[in-house]
């Protein structure tokens, strides 16, 4: 049996970039894939490829700043498959990179409301699913610059500073729940988000999204019961290390 085979996986901002990655490498792992997005018709893409994959996956297209929204978006999933196994707090939006004297209120609230309340939103509404199964597994997309504050990344490092702490406070509050909390950063990848933050870089080399889903395999297996709390760089984790690996920050940014 697969190793994700009767698990539920559901990825926030899977239309494209390293949502997408993650829902395909899932379910070619044979993992069920619930999956969300503001883009209907992108994330439809995606469903069809893994419909083309023979995987059960539920795609559901709609702002994630509307909690009432997520709530059924969860209740589908529960309702469709019957338990969640592994929530990726993925959907995320980059905004200006303005310095904070100058960055516009509208683009203030709209990056913390989707980076920040979404994934709060998804988590709380997930936990209630995960608490009874007593087990799950909780991954927050971060960032090196929610590690380490740099100039003009204004309301996306802010936000990726609040997941690590919403990390950190989670982990804390579910130690003997069975659940685990971790925080992955991507570091550079060939995404549309690197491009519009880096828009001369040559992105032939960097590394693609699949490239760096191990830490997240890891992470959502049965093989990471132990580890929660912890903050890991994607591009530097390694399986045969993992037991020492304490996942800290890299210098690469997004």
């Amino acid at each position: 049996m697969d190793r994700f085979e009767n698990k539920v996986v559901v990825v926030s901002g899977a239309s494209g970039g390293l949502g997408k990655a993650l829902a395909i490498g899932f379910a070619e792992k044979k993992g069920s894939v619930g999956i969300c997005s503001r883009d209907k018709a992108r994330l439809a893409v995606v469903a069809n490829h893994l419909a083309q994959l023979n995987c059960p996956c539920l795609a559901k297209a709609f702002d994630i700043r509307e909690e009432k929204v997520v709530h059924e978006f969860v209740e589908e999933i529960l309702s469709r498959f019957g338990r969640i196994d592994v929530v990726i707090n993925n959907a995320s939006l980059l905004g200006p990179r303005n310095e904070i004297a100058s960055y516009p209120v509208h683009a203030w609230e709209e990056v913390i409301a989707i980076n920040v309340s979404g994934a709060f939103y998804l988590t709380k509404h997930a936990l209630k699913i995960m608490k009874v199964q007593r087990s799950g597994s909780i991954i927050n997309v971060s960032s090196s610059v929610g590690r380490k504050g740099r100039k003009r990344w204004g309301a996306y490092a802010v936000s990726k500073f609040a997941l690590e702490g919403l990390t950190e406070v989670l982990a804390d509050e579910l130690r003997e729940t069975g659940i685990r909390v971790n925080s992955v950063n991507p570091g550079p990848i060939a995404t549309e988000m690197r491009r519009e933050a880096y828009p001369s870089e040559d992105q032939t080399k960097l590394k693609k999204p699949e490239e760096i889903l191990d830490i997240f395999y890891y992470l959502a297996s049965d093989e990471s019961t132990h580890i929660s709390g912890e903050k890991f760089d994607a591009q530097n984790f390694s399986v045969p290390a993992v037991h020492s690996q304490t996942g800290k920050s890299g210098e690469t940014e997004i």
